[in-house]
């Protein structure tokens, strides 16, 4: 079963920008009481798309280059993106079948 991966400023070209499948970047906190709330809906999408999407996590705290190249103000903020651009963009808690039906619309 898939897992949501740690995502940092070290592995994000790597892990996002250059994946062959589409990748929801969740950008969150442990001080942001509705992105604990999203973490049991992101790790369920983990295991709901494993091997045809990437999801991951990115803490904004410890991660500032890369939440500030996005222009992430408020979290949580979820990102989709697609041959390494942001193809979708939802701010705010999200239902999980909200969030699965941009990451399928983005798988080929």
């Amino acid at each position: 079963m898939g897992k949501a991966i740690e995502i940092t400023d070290d592995n994000f070209e790597e892990v996002v920008l250059n994946s062959d499948n589409p990748v929801l970047v969740d950008f969150w906190a442990t001080w942001c009481g509705p992105c604990l709330m999203m973490a049991p809906v992101v790790e369920e999408l983990a295991g709901d798309f494993d091997g045809k999407a990437v999801i991951g996590k990115l803490d904004v705290d410890a991660n500032p280059e890369t939440a500030a190249k996005f222009g992430i103000r408020s979290i949580p903020t979820m990102m989709v993106f697609k041959g390494g651009e942001v193809v979708d963009k939802v701010v705010g808690a999200s239902s999980k079948a909200d969030l699965q039906g941009r990451v399928d619309a983005q798988i080929a």
